[in-house]
């Protein structure tokens, strides 16, 4: 899998509580929450629309 271009930024908000204890599940895992949003992210874009979403897209910059 290619190296994501990671510039652009999403921002969210979320209840504290949840944030924490996110947070803490990340932490045990050895992992920053931001390498979890992605994956999340990247796991729910592949099981949507197929593991080759990228070489099927149609407006790919030239």
């Amino acid at each position: 899998m290619p190296k994501e271009n990671r510039t652009a930024r999403l921002t969210l908000l979320i209840d504290p509580e949840k944030k924490a204890a996110f947070e803490k599940l990340c932490k045990a895992e050895d992992v920053t929450p931001s390498q979890k949003v992605r994956q999340f992210i990247r796991e729910y874009v592949e099981q949507r629309l197929g593991e080759d979403w990228r070489e099927r897209r149609t407006d790919k910059p030239e």
